[in-house]
């Protein structure tokens, strides 16, 4: 057997991951939805779990905008007149009037002069920064950076890097006035919000010091914010960081794949940057876009978003966040401080964070337990993510799950699944 070997070294390696109680490869399979009825928002059937009904609260859609009708129904339609797929890269044959159309409406959404989709958000982020990197250019990333950034950073092999401590402003101008003399340019990469935690980048201060710096780099000193989590989430009018901080950033990548219910990542910023991007991104150029139907059904949610149903949907998400958030600390909970529906329960105990995501479980309550490497040693948590979709009665269930919690102190077998 040619694998035999390699076989065997990748079972060893599993098998620590398994010890570590960090695998992610058991994953729940959602069988059904149960619409929402009386005051209990929808319900989720799960494989295994026979006609038992979860309410999910580790969701990325905010807005619930994935059930919403006008969003599904833009879909079945461009799927008709288009079909299930773009069958081409973009440049060959794959581009769709619903992408063209996509693209104007998130420039218009944000404020910019040009956007282009990519497949995913993670995407995107590793398309859009290595494009702009170049030998001389130095980038700056927060810690607590998101994945993509942190591979992207590596995949651009910019001249100079360097990372600063969490929303550390203060060290952040330290490196700022560091590198800006020795570079061409300077990259400032971070996330709006930060998906594991729910707070966000202070921008507007961010891109102050920037602009300090700016004239000391032939190419510019720079911001490229990944506001994934913030778009449809986060703002008066769910334009996210951006709105919520009244800062701006030069370069804005962001989802179609949470808030606003679809699938797919995008870039908005200038026309030349947009122009330049089509031309040298690799995950642009070479591979399929997200389908026409997609992008039917992205740009439905926007219209959506930016209706007064959506403007009803953001203030019920703040009204349900905000009553979450309270009966944490009615209860004692530990979480952050912040204004985001990502909710972090904070455990700082991987054993602790698997029993209690189990007890959640057992009550009926989807919640992800996040351990390192996912999150830094000591910062161990349960995260809970509101969404539109919950009712008072679904908040108050969650909260009533969590508080019927009794840690348990003797540790339990680490083949468990959480």
């Amino acid at each position: 057997m040619p694998l035999d070997r390699l076989n065997e070294v990748l079972r060893l390696q599993l098998v620590d991951i398994d010890g570590r109680g960090v695998a992610k490869r058991t994953e729940s399979v959602i069988t059904s939805i149960v619409p929402a009825t009386g005051a209990r928002g929808p319900r989720y059937l799960i494989e295994g779990d026979g006609s038992r009904a979860f309410l999910r609260m580790n969701s990325n859609g905010y807005l619930g905008m994935a059930l919403r009708g006008p969003v599904v129904l833009a879909e079945e339609r461009a799927a008709r007149a288009f079909g299930t797929g773009p069958q081409a890269v973009r440049f060959i044959s794959g581009t769709y009037a619903p992408h063209v159309s996509l693209e104007r409406r998130l420039a218009r959404f944000h404020g910019r002069e040009a956007a282009m989709i990519f497949s995913s958000a993670y995407g995107a982020v590793m398309g859009v920064l290595p494009a702009l990197v170049t030998s001389q250019t130095a980038v700056i990333s927060d810690e607590l950076n998101h994945n993509c950034i942190i591979n992207a950073v590596k995949l651009a092999q910019p001249g100079r890097k360097a990372v600063y401590r969490h929303l550390d402003v203060d060290e952040l101008e330290r490196v700022i006035v560091d590198v800006a003399g020795s570079c061409r340019r300077v990259v400032v990469v971070s996330d709006g919000v930060f998906s594991m935690r729910g707070d966000n980048a202070p921008l507007r201060r961010i891109q102050e010091l920037v602009d300090a710096q700016d004239g000391r780099c032939g190419e510019n000193v720079l911001t490229l914010i990944d506001d994934s989590h913030g778009v449809g989430a986060f703002g008066a009018t769910g334009r996210g960081t951006e709105e919520a901080t009244g800062g701006r950033a030069d370069i804005l990548v962001a989802t179609l794949g949470k808030a606003l219910g679809v699938n797919g990542g995008y870039v908005v910023g200038s026309q030349v940057l947009i122009d330049f991007l089509r031309e040298t991104s690799p995950f642009y150029v070479y591979s399929n876009p997200i389908t026409p139907a997609e992008a039917a059904a992205a740009e439905a949610a926007l219209d959506l978003l930016d209706s007064p149903a959506g403007l009803a949907l953001l203030a019920h998400l703040r009204a349900m966040t905000q009553r979450f958030k309270a009966g944490l600390v009615a209860s004692g909970f530990e979480t952050v401080v912040g204004d985001h529906p990502v909710v972090p329960v904070l455990t700082r105990d991987t054993d602790l964070t698997r029993r209690l995501a189990r007890h959640l479980r057992d009550r009926g309550v989807l919640a992800t337990g996040l351990s390192y490497p996912v999150v830094p040693r000591g910062q161990e948590e349960i995260r809970f993510q509101i969404s539109a979709d919950h009712t008072e009665a679904d908040i108050d269930e969650a909260l009533d799950a969590l508080s019927s919690w009794t840690p348990i102190p003797t540790p339990i077998p680490r083949d468990g699944v959480a």
